[in-house]
């Protein structure tokens, strides 16, 4: 007679759940037993610090989250989802090291469920998650639209658009209306954006053949809603969730179906002017044949699939980080009226000299980029959204971590490192084009990221909140109404911004006053 024969299968099964249970356990514990000695926040013993993440996910904190961690743990500590442990760094150097030499040398690697987790939910894979000869051929082809003779074509683009903010700001000060900036910089770099890689027209008047009309706000609503997805699956809720039909998760699908219908139409139509689909009559404008997305529709691996989340991914990167570098770069000289005087002196000098804002002057701006790298060391948009898994046993910082173990970091901990920058609370450009006068390595920029994946967009970015800076500089003086309260009070999607959106009264500077746009 079987030795089983008299007991419920119900504990039997059970008893081999328990068991299974505190066996994968112990095998966890074992594996990353070197991990438990660093320091990590309180959890639960089998949660771990699973619930903690969500719900900074679900409030928008969870990189304010990495942030207050490291602070009490320090440069290098350890959460844990069940019992599965990400590493969090916090020094610049590390994790430069990391990104430069650790992914070329392949010690680590692109985390595999990020990568799948961004292909997910923008509908396919995207450049900035791939590796190897997959990343390599997207990147060469992005690149044609990126080189320094584009950049230098994209100056006058830019320039108007920055002109028409500037025309939105002078009827303001007409009607001493206080202006929310962070949604103003927002359509400005969505319409920068969308202009380079889909053709669309930069004024708003005009309108586009090639598909649904621009609406800056339901789009940017749009993104900001996948994007949240993208943090509340990273922080560990299920894939299977959004399946649930709530309001949140309706509002989720309802995005995802607003930005296919923008973005497919174009992609479809590109297709046909690459010669890869039969020509439909449609009429297109020069500006869409000529538009990044027609580009990299002649590319032969590119599928209709993959151009669609690769341009919805673009949008996305060209339009927040920027835009909410611009509102904290803003709100950083309202608070800090020394360096914007300074700012303005050599704003004000440049334009006497080569009489306005140019492609050449924009290099004798060196106050003023030192003052926008200030703004990302303290306020960086972009806080560690990729992450990287060790693809072999290695040691960082004297810890061993086994192969398999997650690694991610703060940025906003990192540029607050006192070791890389001196007095790391103030506001002082100067470090930034002074580091000749230091016997060390040039100061660590971690914003763009590093090494092979350094941002694509670095230098468009750049140009874009320099040009847009040095004309509020020209034209206005401004105070920020909510004073540091705006710097302070932090909101998050996938990038972080002002929570206030950064309210900000102008006042038109007199000696431009005769200057102003009509």
């Amino acid at each position: 007679m079987p030795i089983f024969s008299d007991i419920p299968i119900a504990i039997i099964t059970s008893s081999a759940a328990v068991i299974g249970l505190f066996s994968w356990r112990w095998w966890q514990q074992r594996k990353y037993s070197s991990l438990r000695a660093l320091p990590s926040p309180p959890r639960h013993w089998l949660l771990g610090n699973a619930s903690q993440l969500m719900d900074a996910a679900k409030t928008s904190k969870y990189f304010l989250f990495l942030f207050d961690w490291a602070k009490q743990l320090g440069s290098m500590y350890v959460i844990w989802v069940f019992n599965k442990p990400i590493v969090i760094l916090n020094k610049p150097r590390i994790i430069e090291e990391l990104l430069v030499h650790g992914q070329k040398d392949g010690t680590f690697a692109r985390d595999p469920e990020l990568r799948e987790l961004w292909g997910r939910l923008l509908g396919g894979p995207i450049m900035i998650q791939q590796e190897g000869s997959e990343w390599q051929w997207r990147r060469q082809t992005f690149n044609q639209s990126f080189t320094s003779s584009h950049l230098s074509a994209y100056f006058e683009l830019i320039y108007q658009g920055c002109m028409q903010v500037i025309e939105i700001l002078q009827g303001a000060t007409q009607v001493q209306k206080v202006i929310q900036v962070d949604p103003l910089f927002a359509e400005l770099t969505m319409r920068l954006i969308c202009r380079l890689m889909l053709g669309i027209p930069l004024d708003r008047k005009s309108s586009s053949h090639e598909g649904p009309s621009l609406e800056p706000e339901k789009l940017y609503e749009a993104l900001s809603v996948l994007t949240r997805q993208v943090v509340t699956e990273a922080a560990g809720e299920k894939k299977w969730v959004k399946y649930i039909p709530t309001k949140p998760k309706q509002g989720y699908w309802d995005a995802k179906r607003f930005l296919q219908e923008f973005v497919s139409p174009r992609v479809d139509l590109a297709l046909q002017i690459a010669g890869r689909k039969p020509l439909s009559a449609v009429e297109v404008s020069p500006l869409f044949e000529k538009s990044i997305l027609v580009q990299l529709a002649k590319q032969p691996k590119y599928n209709q699939q993959m151009l669609c989340a690769e341009t919805i991914g673009m949008i996305f990167a060209g339009t927040d980080t920027t835009a909410h570098t611009l509102s904290f770069t803003v709100g950083a000289l309202g608070v800090n009226p020394k360096v914007f005087q300074l700012a303005q002196q050599e704003v004000d000098q440049v334009w006497r000299l080569h009489d306005g804002i140019n492609s050449k002057s924009l290099k004798k701006l060196t106050y003023l980029q030192g003052i926008i790298k200030e703004s990302m060391r303290l306020y960086p948009v972009s806080n560690g959204s990729t992450g990287c898994i060790a693809t072999r046993d290695t040691v960082i910082e004297g810890v061993h971590i086994p192969k398999g173990t997650s690694i991610n970091w703060s940025i906003l901990a990192a540029g607050r490192d006192p070791q890389e920058y001196p007095q790391p609370d103030e506001f002082l450009p100067e470090r930034w084009f002074k580091e000749q006068e230091r016997d060390t390595q040039p100061l660590t920029m971690l914003v763009f990221g590093s090494g092979p994946h350094r941002c694509l967009g670095e230098s468009l970015a750049m140009l874009e909140a320099t040009v847009m800076l040095a004309l509020l500089l020209r034209y206005f003086t401004w105070e920020i109404v909510n004073g540091r309260t705006s710097l302070e009070q932090l909101g998050q999607n996938l990038t972080v911004f002002p929570q206030d959106r950064m309210p900000v009264r102008f006042k038109v500077r007199e000696l431009a006053e005769n200057t102003l746009v009509d």
